[in-house]
């Protein structure tokens, strides 16, 4: 079992940048996949971006293309999402959710088996 902590959310203007950082407990957190997903007030949760446990790929939702870089130091068990180019639209509570399991779906929240509480980022325009 993996516990997973948020952390990196804040108020910021438009066009500006954040890095959320998804720290883990256990040494083993190198064999999880981890995504980071998004909920806006009145809105389902969405997907943001994963980082797979084999071979480290990862791949970001369309609308956050180009923005946002996910990626992962296993040597501090954390996984980081850097948020650049910051739009109001991106306003939301940030997840990280991770799974052992492989699988050929990581844009599915019924994928991740762990969660974390969440971090609020607010964009200004």
């Amino acid at each position: 079992q993996v516990q997973l902590v948020e952390s990196g959310g804040g108020l910021v203007q438009a066009g500006g940048s954040l890095r959320l950082s998804c720290a883990a407990s256990g040494r083993t957190f190198g064999r999880y996949a981890v995504g980071w997903f998004r909920q806006a007030p009145g809105k389902e949760r969405e997907f943001v971006a994963t980082i797979v446990q084999t071979d480290a790929s990862a791949d970001v939702a369309d609308s956050v293309k180009g923005r946002f870089a996910i990626s992962r130091d296993s040597a501090k068990y954390t996984v980081y999402l850097q948020m650049n180019s910051l739009k109001p639209e991106d306003t939301a509570v940030y997840y990280c959710a991770a799974t052992r399991r492989f699988s050929d779906s990581f844009y599915r929240m019924t994928t991740y088996d762990y969660w974390g509480q969440g971090t609020q980022v607010t964009v200004s325009s």
